[in-house]
């Protein structure tokens, strides 16, 4: 088994149906395929075997897909790294993994580590940005490879030559075009072998490798074409960063399950995402709540909303009122779904079948779910408690974490932290969060992890970080500050501050200096106290 397996299926099946849209650069499924396959040549050139650990350090663009397939087609492991880390999160996140080759896109090479600080790293191989050289810029199909082999020079470089980018020692197109032509052997792995890691914060502050098997990712995303009925003839339109679960697994991973079309954009903008959809008559629309109210906020986006005949939302709990103006405008209900990196990430599905207002669903095939109480034993109907998961879904554990793994599966169940509720008829409700974590627009974001930088600064002596209600966000970081005595330093310093060092996502949105934080009689800041000063208005 190997999640490779559905681009071949694909490619066989739709050769000739469009299967990537980056821009003016389109793939079609057999395109597709030969530079997936040209690239999997191109590693097993460098020495990448089964098992090995490849970093995906890039934003969105046609080179991640490609590059993704041709690691899992060599059975080595994909490690999605965010676009938005800082130097110092990216050095922590390669050496965690172990990871020989790090592929890195343009623009992050800035934040990409020296190569004395990832001692284990073989290879650094650069991609390019689109129209840049080597991207094969306004080109398609056959005359793509051309391109590129012709900006590489008069033939085609192979891996040991490739012209080396500032800090990288291979240029993304002069390996694939390098490489040999003919088809490349999707290697067998097993359903337990790794396929994916992707990185989540965790309670330490430290990111924690998830690791995804290719029998989680199949029967993910086989589960996300069959229930979610996504088509070969459908359009999905991706601003979500493929580095994430959501991105990478639910729209990215399972359009190839079924032979669709994925629609790439660099990232979210409003005006650029309505006219491409238009453009590309786009039929499927994932996003987050967030991306939902920003768009019923947004006059005249009807048209882009013409050929859509599915919406879909997740990372965070849709509000009933927004899906109501949202039908009464677009005449489009939006299904809802439930689940975590841990889940690949889809656990639990509002369907097509049967919707229910305010839940987010049932569990989807093969997957349990039950509430539990904090001893571990399941609730009846009704009670609130742990939600925790059971099925082909649920990851490996935690890359090089055993202490995080015990702590999270507990007998095969998953342990999400999170707080619901199932009714009479199996549907779920989602309550609260156990943890502190602060969810802003479906990202999640670790209080610790920000108040370690805080801690960094100077002036701070002590702080507390917390989530406050943020209308369109959900939610945002906020910074309770208690100052040194002697030292001043003003709000916009300290956000500007986190900045530098964290992904900006992370980075506080508010600062509060205080004279002091609320604690408890041994010492311990009270959050709860906080928040609560929050929620009064104080």
């Amino acid at each position: 088994m190997n999640q490779a397996e559905a681009l071949d299926h694909s490619a066989f099946y739709f050769p000739d149906s469009e299967a990537l849209v980056d821009g003016s650069r389109r793939w079609t499924y057999a395109e597709y395929r030969r530079d997936a396959d040209r690239f999997a040549h191109a590693l097993t050139a460098l020495g990448v075997k089964r098992g090995d650990r490849v970093c995906l350090f890039m934003g969105n663009c046609a080179e991640f897909p490609i590059a993704f397939y041709g690691i899992l087609k060599v059975g080595a492991i994909a490690v999605s790294i965010s676009s938005m880390c800082k130097v110092g999160e990216v050095e922590f996140m390669v050496a965690n993994c172990e990871a020989e080759v790090v592929l890195v896109g343009e623009a992050c090479q800035g934040e990409l580590p020296s190569r004395d600080a990832l001692p284990l790293v073989r290879h650094v191989v650069v991609v390019p940005e689109a129209g840049a050289k080597g991207a094969m810029g306004d080109v398609t199909g056959d005359a793509a490879g051309d391109a590129a082999v012709e900006v590489a020079g008069d033939v085609a470089p192979t891996p040991a030559e490739a012209p080396a980018e500032a800090g990288a020692d291979h240029e993304f197109w002069a390996l694939v075009c390098g490489a040999p032509a003919e088809p490349f052997e999707t290697v067998y792995t097993d359903r337990e072998d790794g396929a994916e890691i992707i990185y989540t914060s965790g309670t330490t502050g430290k990111p924690k490798g998830v690791v995804l098997t290719h029998g989680n990712v199949v029967s993910n995303t086989s589960s996300t074409v069959t229930e979610c009925d996504v088509r070969p003839d459908d359009r999905l339109i991706c601003f979500l960063p493929l580095y994430h679960s959501f991105a990478q697994n639910f729209i990215f991973n399972s359009s190839v399950r079924a032979g669709a079309t994925l629609v790439i954009l660099p990232r979210f903008d409003m005006d650029e995402v309505l006219r491409v959809m238009a453009e590309e008559r786009v039929t499927r629309w994932q996003a987050v709540p967030t991306i939902y109210i920003l768009v019923l906020g947004t006059p005249e986006a009807e048209k882009a909303f013409a050929s859509v005949r599915y919406c879909f939302s997740a990372a965070s709990t849709m509000p009933v009122e927004v899906a109501r103006q949202w039908f009464e405008r677009f005449g489009l209900k939006i299904n809802e779904g439930y689940g975590l990196t841990e889940s690949t990430p889809s656990a639990v599905y509002n369907h097509t079948i049967r919707h229910k207002a305010g839940t987010v669903g049932t569990p989807i095939m093969n997957v349990e779910v039950q509430i539990w109480d904090p001893q571990g034993h399941p609730l009846p109907q009704g009670q609130a408690g742990e939600i925790v998961i059971k099925g082909p879904n649920v990851m490996k554990g935690y890359y090089n974490d055993p202490v995080a793994t015990a702590e999270t599966l507990v007998n095969g169940w998953l342990r999400t932290g999170d707080v619901g509720v199932l009714d009479e008829e199996g549907y779920l409700s989602i309550v609260d969060r156990i943890k502190d974590m602060v969810n802003s627009a479906g990202l999640k974001i670790w209080p610790r992890e920000v108040e370690e930088v805080l801690y960094t600064h100077e002036a701070v002596a002590e702080c507390a970080v917390i989530g406050v209600p943020d209308a369109v966000f959900g939610e945002s970081v906020k910074a309770c500050i208690v100052l040194r005595p002697g030292t001043t330093v003003d709000a916009d310093d300290v956000i500007a501050y986190c900045k530098a060092r964290l992904a900006g996502y992370k980075a506080p949105k508010m600062v509060e200096f205080m004279d002091g934080l609320p604690k408890s009689a041994t010492g311990k800041i009270l959050k709860t106290e906080l928040r609560k000063r929050e929620d009064a208005g104080s």
